[in-house]
C-alpha cells in the first residue's frame, strides 16, 4: 500500500467514527429535551459534521471516494447510546464522553501513522483532536451538574 492509499485507508476509518458520531449525537438528543443539555449536545453534534466535511475534502483531495455510513463501529456506538438512554442522562453522557475518548485515541493513532499525509496531520493537530478534546471537558461539565 502506497502513502496516498494508506492516507485514504485512515481518513476514511476516522470519516466512519464522525459519522457515527453524527449518529450517537442524534440518537441522544432524543433523551434530553431541555437546556441547556439540548443545545450542548446539538452544537456537538453540528461540529462532527463539520469535522466530516473536513476529511471528506481530504479524501476527495486524494481523489478518493469518501465513505458514507459509519459501518460496524457505528452501529455498535448506537447500540451501547441506545442502552444508556435507557439508564439515564448520566450513563448516556458517560456513554458519549466514551465515544469521544475512543475518537481521540483514533486521531491519535493517525498522528503515528507514517503512511498519514502531513496536510491530513495537521488538520487533526490543529482541528479535529482540540475538537474531541473540547467535547470530553464539556460533556463532563455537563454530567457534573
Amino acid at each position: 500500500m502506497n502513502d496516498t492509499d494508506s492516507c485514504i485507508f485512515v481518513c476514511n476509518k476516522l470519516l466512519r467514527g464522525e459519522l457515527s458520531a453524527i449518529e450517537t449525537y442524534s440518537q441522544a438528543l432524543e433523551k434530553f429535551d431541555r437546556e441547556p443539555e439540548n443545545a450542548t449536545l446539538e452544537q456537538i453534534r453540528l461540529e462532527h459534521e463539520e469535522n466530516a466535511e473536513l476529511l471528506r475534502e481530504h479524501l476527495s483531495q486524494m481523489g478518493a471516494v469518501p465513505d458514507t455510513d459509519s459501518g460496524a463501529w457505528g452501529s455498535f456506538a448506537k447500540a451501547v447510546e441506545g442502552t444508556a438512554k435507557l439508564l439515564g442522562e448520566s450513563a448516556a453522557l458517560a456513554a458519549l464522553i466514551e465515544g469521544e475518548q475512543h475518537g481521540i485515541r483514533e486521531y491519535e493513532e493517525a498522528l503515528d501513522d507514517p503512511g498519514v499525509m502531513e496536510e491530513a496531520k495537521t488538520s487533526i493537530r490543529e482541528t479535529l483532536l482540540p475538537c474531541l478534546s473540547d467535547h470530553v471537558t464539556t460533556l463532563e461539565l455537563l454530567r457534573a451538574r
